[in-house]
C-alpha cells in the first residue's frame, strides 16, 4: 500500500511540474497520466496528444489526459503494475506483454500473424478477442481502450546483411522482455536479448547487442542510424499496440466519459496507424540518406516457415488456427 501511495504522489508531482493548470481554469474532475516509451518526434506521440485534445473537448475539460513520452513516468513493466493497483495512469503496450496474464492473447504479436491494419480492425470484433479483453479487465485490472494502434512491420536492424534465418545465427538481438517476442526472435535464428527501449543505443555502442528488431520510425526517433548499418526487411512482426488503463479507474468514470475515451482512442489510433503506413516510404528514404542500407531481397518464406517453431513452443498453434477461422482466413 505504501508503494502504491508513493507512486501516486510522484505521478501527481510530476504532472503538476510539467502541466501546470492555467490561471483561472476549472480543475478537471478526472485526470489520466498516460505513459509511452517512444520519443517526442514519433507519430504516436502526436496521435496520443490528438486523442487527449479530443477527449478534453468532448468532456469540456472535465476528463484530462496528460501525455508523457520517453517513459517519463517509468519503464513499461512498472507502469503496468501500477495500473493493476488502480493508479490512474495509462500505458501504450502490446499483446505480447498482456500475454504474461492471458497467454493466448500473445498470438496477436506472434511472427507473421496478420498482414494489415484492416486485419487488426477485424480482430477487435471477434468473439475470442472480446473474451480476452473482458478477462483482462475483470481478472487482472487492465481496461483495454483500443488496440487499433499499429506501428507497422518490425524488421531486423544489424551491422551485417540478413537475408535468411541462418544469417542471424549467433547475433544478440534486442527485443522486448515478453515470451512471445523472445521465442519469435529465437525461432527466426537470432539470440533474443531482453532490454528496455531506452537502453538500446548505448548497448549497440558498447557491443552488448548486435542488433535490434523495430519499426522504421524507431530508427529516426532514436538516431539508430548512428550505430547500425542495415535494415533487413523481414517484416516478421506487425506491431499491434494496446492502450490500457486501470479497470477500477475506468469503471468510476461516467458512462458517457467511458464511451468518449474509447471512441476517441480508436479514432486517433487508426488515423495514426494509416499515417505511419503512408509515411513508410518517406522514412525509408530518410534512413538511406543517413547512410543505412536496406536489404529487400529477404527470403520471407524461409522466415515465415521458421516462425512456426515459436507457435509450437508457446502452444499457440491451436489459438492461431481458431482466430484464422473466425477471421475467415
Amino acid at each position: 500500500m505504501m508503494r502504491r501511495l508513493l507512486s501516486v504522489c510522484l505521478l501527481m508531482l510530476l504532472a503538476v511540474a510539467l502541466f501546470p493548470p492555467a490561471a483561472g481554469a476549472a480543475q478537471p474532475t478526472y485526470t489520466l497520466r498516460f505513459n509511452h516509451v517512444l520519443g517526442p518526434n514519433h507519430p504516436y506521440h502526436a496521435g496520443f496528444q490528438k486523442w487527449a485534445q479530443r477527449v478534453a473537448e468532448r468532456t469540456k475539460g472535465d476528463l484530462q489526459i496528460l501525455v508523457f513520452h520517453s517513459a517519463a513516468l517509468g519503464v513499461e513493466e512498472d507502469i503496468l503494475e501500477q495500473i493493476r493497483q488502480g493508479v490512474p495512469v495509462g500505458q501504450n503496450t502490446d499483446s505480447a506483454r498482456m500475454g504474461n496474464y492471458i497467454p493466448d492473447i500473445a498470438v496477436m504479436n506472434a511472427p507473421y500473424f496478420v498482414d494489415s491494419i484492416e486485419d487488426v480492425v477485424k480482430l477487435s470484433q471477434l468473439p475470442t478477442v472480446k473474451k480476452w479483453t473482458e478477462d483482462l479487465a475483470k481478472k487482472y485490472g487492465f481496461q483495454v481502450l483500443s488496440f487499433q494502434w499499429v506501428q507497422g512491420f518490425r524488421h531486423f536492424m544489424t551491422n551485417k546483411p540478413i537475408r535468411k534465418p541462418e544469417d542471424l545465427k549467433g547475433l544478440r538481438i534486442r527485443t522486448a522482455p515478453a515470451p512471445i517476442w523472445q521465442e519469435g526472435v529465437r525461432s527466426l535464428g537470432a539470440t533474443p536479448t531482453a532490454m528496455a527501449f531506452g537502453e538500446m543505443y548505448t548497448a549497440l555502442q558498447q557491443g552488448a547487442i548486435d542488433g535490434v528488431e523495430l519499426v522504421y520510425d524507431n530508427i529516426m526517433d532514436g538516431s539508430l542510424y548512428e550505430v547500425l548499418k542495415y535494415v533487413n526487411e523481414t517484416g516478421h512482426f506487425l506491431l499491434i499496440n494496446f492502450i490500457v488503463v486501470s479497470s477500477d479507474w475506468f469503471n468510476r468514470l461516467p458512462k458517457e466519459y467511458q464511451k468518449i475515451l474509447v471512441e476517441e482512442c480508436d479514432k486517433a489510433g487508426l488515423e495514426t496507424s494509416y499515417l505511419i503506413q503512408e509515411n513508410t516510404d518517406k522514412v525509408r528514404k530518410q534512413v538511406q540518406e543517413k547512410g543505412m542500407v536496406i536489404i529487400k531481397d529477404v527470403d520471407v518464406d524461409a522466415f515465415r516457415k521458421a516462425s512456426e517453431a515459436a507457435y509450437q513452443k508457446m502452444n499457440l498453434v491451436g489459438v492461431r488456427d481458431a482466430i484464422y477461422k473466425e477471421l475467415g482466413k
